[in-house]
């Protein structure tokens, strides 16, 4: 059965915080203060300025999500959508759910004048991710995410040898 994709309501909420939650944890090592997930989550549903959640469905159960967020480009004169809190649940995963959810945000990209692409960030190491990634179109665009985090909400997980 192909996903279908909608917006994120409300009701999506814990959903889309604990995929947050365990995407961390599996590709990025990193354990997330599950309150402040929940908080970022409802913020972004109640303020779309601040990012749009999308989810799959299969049968009528939401099985995988990801968010856009917004960059400026003075370079482009456009907004370029950038691709985060991607996770599909493991039991719906090689099953086209990153891909459905791709294509929507391609079609709303394509039919919007004002974006003048759409970026994501992986981790290095996330080869099976990079994978799924170059079959949807995306490559590679050379840059090299560096950063410094105030927010005390995203520790090591417990055994991970990096961060």
């Amino acid at each position: 059965m192909k996903p279908t994709v909608r917006p994120a309501v409300e009701a999506d909420a814990e959903f889309l915080a604990q995929g947050n939650i365990a995407m961390a944890l599996e590709a990025e090592h990193k354990q997330l203060d599950a309150a402040t997930v929940r908080l970022g989550v409802r913020a972004a549903l109640d303020d779309p300025g601040k990012g749009r959640y999308f989810v799959a469905e299969r049968g009528g159960r939401v099985v995988g999500q990801l968010m856009i967020t917004y960059e400026w480009s003075d370079w482009r004169n456009g907004t370029f959508w950038w691709i985060q809190s991607v996770y599909v649940i493991p039991a719906a995963r090689r099953a086209g759910v990153f891909r459905a959810l791709f294509h929507h945000l391609e079609a709303l990209a394509e039919g919007d004048r004002s974006v003048c692409g759409i970026r994501l960030y992986v981790e290095r190491e996330n080869e099976r991710a990079q994978a799924t990634y170059r079959r949807c179109g995306l490559e590679d665009g050379g840059y090299r995410i560096m950063e410094v985090d105030y927010s005390g909400a995203v520790q090591p997980a417990q055994g991970a040898n990096h961060a």
